[in-house]
């Protein structure tokens, strides 16, 4: 899909949209517990979608009416294929659930999403004498998952401590895991354990890098109110820096989520060009690049897992900033977009199969006008964006036909 972007200054309310973090987990939950539960705010979006699906594996019964999912859990006989899409957080939260079994099961995926790192289960598996068979496009899980000391490492992705997170509890006796530093994406962690706390499993954190998790526990049904998101909230107020005037509601201002520090850095941004961490909130370096480029520049430190993203990242955006005639620095740890006079691209922009690259660009395109091919990689976590875009006062125009 090709959109086109007038130039325009964005105006009026923006809801936020759910939390694509928060509807994993709570559906997730929802489909471990005895009774049936109603998950309030799902987008069905493309990571989500994969996540239901994954959920009826499970054998859970899923309704969804507008945007409220009804779940009844295991009333179903479970299924032997998960079907992943391109979302690394159902793959990494689902692959534990798996290993709850004796029989095999295979957990599909995009090319891109099984090039992304999967070695804490492949050596988990090792290590408990259980089956992980990768290929391109699918894992192979059998046996069963047994308590016990987890080390894992936590310099690629909270993800995989989530995934342990949510099966453990449901083993036999006590687990402990012990998170090897670096520790990235802590906020997730907090994330996980407070939706579980909601659905009644109790974990513990002793120590910054130590998890203790109760076995022999059971989810409990209940309601569950998804919160809106920042990370896709902030691609929204950023047209706030680049001369718009809108509102954004329906965030939570006690979140536990990461990414609403975006707020502290759309400060720094106004007034020179800051150095800020993106280690723990990948998902913003993107739109703090595009507005580095609008503004005074920005240097972002921490880069080094933007590669191992839908795309990479950082590279996709210097990329694409060039086309805007913005220079670009990518060193190992470290990007540096430079100050400069943007310019309508004289080329249509590559969305690069990255729903925050698509989004970032579009933002920048509100001022110079342009065009963005691949664009419909929005619909992975927010397929409303270009509407909502629209609905702000910013004239879009798609062209469904472009491939």
């Amino acid at each position: 899909m090709k959109v086109g972007i007038k130039p325009g200054k964005a105006r009026g309310e923006w809801i936020a949209p759910p939390s694509k973090s928060f509807a994993h987990r709570a559906l997730i939950c929802a489909a471990l517990s005895n009774g049936t539960s109603r998950i309030t705010g799902i987008e069905q979006s493309e990571d989500i979608s994969a996540t239901l699906d994954c959920v009826s594996a499970l054998g859970a019964d899923v309704k969804i009416d507008d945007r409220t999912a009804t779940v009844t859990g295991g009333v179903k006989a479970p299924g032997d294929l998960f079907p992943c899409r391109e979302s690394g957080s159902t793959l990494r939260f689902f692959l534990p659930l798996a290993l709850l079994r004796e029989t095999p099961c295979i957990l599909t995926g995009s090319r891109r999403l099984l090039q992304r790192p999967q070695d804490v289960y492949r050596e988990l598996c090792a290590s408990q004498g259980l089956c992980f068979a990768q290929r391109d496009e699918k894992i192979e899980v059998k046996g069963r998952l047994r308590a016990g000391n987890f080390p894992v490492r936590g310099d690629l992705s909270s993800q995989f401590l989530s995934g342990l997170l949510f099966a453990l509890p449901l083993l036999d006796r006590e687990s402990v895991i012990q998170i090897l530093p670096p520790f990235v994406s802590a906020p997730y962690l907090e994330m996980t354990r407070e939706v579980q706390s909601r659905f009644g499993i109790k974990t513990e954190r002793p120590e910054p890098l130590r998890l203790n998790i109760p076995g022999g526990q059971t989810y409990s049904a209940t309601d569950y109110t998804v919160e809106g998101d920042s990370s896709n909230a902030a691609f929204a107020d950023a047209l706030n820096l680049l001369g718009g005037a809108v509102t954004v509601r329906g965030l939570n201002p006690e979140s536990c989520q990461g990414d609403r520090i975006y707020k502290l850095y759309f400060e720094k941004l106004k007034s020179g060009k800051p150095t800020l961490d993106v280690e723990s909130c990948p998902d913003l370096a993107p739109i703090l690049m595009a507005l580095g480029a609008a503004l005074h520049g920005v240097e972002l430190t921490g880069t080094a897992r933007l590669a191992l993203k839908e795309s990479d990242r950082g590279r996709a955006m210097a990329e694409e900033l060039a086309k805007f005639g913005i220079q670009t620095v990518l060193q190992e740890d470290r990007i540096i977009v430079e100050a400069g006079d943007l310019r309508a691209p004289s080329a249509p922009l590559n969305g690069h199969n990255d729903h925050r690259i698509v989004m970032a660009c579009a933002t920048l395109l509100t001022l110079t006008g342009g065009e963005i091919e691949g664009a419909e990689a929005v619909n992975k976590s927010y397929p409303r964006y270009f509407a909502d875009l629209q609905q702000a006062g910013i004239e879009v125009n798609t062209d469904e036909t472009d491939n």
